[in-house]
């Protein structure tokens, strides 16, 4: 696994999480219980902490970053798509983002809100709880989102990050 400390910022890896061996995690980073970061993931906090709850998966290539003066929240249940970028922004518990969206400085996705494939959340704006976010700039459509898809979506997940942890293996 690619997890580096970087100077006195060290990853925090909860022990039932599963960090992917071509990922990559570096400073100060929190990651809860049963969540999952996939391959060509990046979650860097260099700069500033990145906390990421329990049951949250981070899917291939996606990026989460912090600034010095912005950190990044996730919850718990969360699912976040290919691709997709986060920094400095919250993203509240059993909230989807979709693949290649970009949720950018002191954005907030309400609990149980999706961000749309493709959208682009702006710096400040608020998704509310519930809410759909497409576009760009991403535009709302209130109470078009329902966490109980999202956190069956996120179980999925779970449910493959112990089968990578019991079966994976490298073959060259």
């Amino acid at each position: 696994m690619a997890i580096y400390a970087l100077g006195d910022r060290t990853p925090t890896i909860h022990p039932d999480a599963y960090v992917h061996p071509d990922a990559v995690v570096i400073g100060s980073v929190v990651i809860g219980a049963r969540s999952s970061v996939w391959p060509s993931a990046v979650v860097r906090g260099d700069y500033g902490t990145i906390t990421i709850g329990e049951a949250t998966s981070v899917q291939d290539g996606a990026v989460i970053h912090a600034t010095a003066e912005l950190a990044t929240e996730i919850g718990s249940w969360v699912v976040i798509g290919h691709l997709a970028h986060i920094e400095g922004a919250v993203v509240e518990d059993r909230s989807l983002i979709g693949v290649g969206s970009a949720v950018l400085h002191r954005a907030r996705i309400g609990e149980g809100a999706t961000v749309g494939a493709g959208a682009v959340v702006t710096n400040d704006m608020n998704v509310p709880p519930r809410a759909l976010a497409v576009g760009v700039p991403a535009t709302i459509k209130p109470d078009r989102s329902h966490a109980e898809v999202i956190v069956a979506s996120a179980q999925v997940y779970v449910d493959n990050t112990a089968r990578y942890a019991k079966q994976l293996r490298r073959l060259d």
